[in-house]
């Protein structure tokens, strides 16, 4: 009789992680989006000084993001912290330099903005067409 209960449970155990196994859409983008996040502060790492430190990456990719929106009140705000945080303002200017070498992109693609900012924040003398890879041609058929 001690045996049906631990098979129950041994049964109900194995249903319960196959569902585990199988993560839905929305799942797997939080976990795409979650790697992507620790690459990139890890590519940020490798920066001399402080402009590779965690709370600089993210507050001086805020603050550029949000000059480049024109929110300068905001940033300015966010520029604040970024200072206590002991950020180098040189690094700031010059990866804002970098985004605004770059042109102008589509309001309706924030995500690419995001993209532009950290490849700026990393890498800030990068010319324009390195930082912004073309998009492939689609195949003519």
């Amino acid at each position: 009789m001690t045996v049906a209960p631990g098979g129950a449970w041994a049964q109900s155990a194995t249903q319960e992680q196959k569902p585990a196994e199988q993560k839905s859409p929305e799942e797997q983008a939080k976990e795409e989006a979650l790697r992507r996040s620790v690459e990139e502060y890890a590519e940020a790492a490798k920066l001399p000084g402080n402009a590779g430190l965690p709370e600089c990456v993210w507050s001086g990719r805020r603050i550029a993001m949000l000059l480049w929106r024109d929110d300068i009140d905001t940033a300015r705000r966010h520029l604040e912290l970024y200072e206590r945080f002991g950020c180098p303002t040189e690094h700031l200017k010059i990866a804002f330099r970098c985004l605004v070498r770059q042109g102008n992109i589509d309001s309706k693609a924030q995500e690419r903005l995001s993209e532009r900012v950290h490849a700026c924040w990393v890498n800030p003398d990068a010319s324009p067409a390195a930082a912004t890879p073309a998009p492939a041609a689609a195949p003519a058929q």
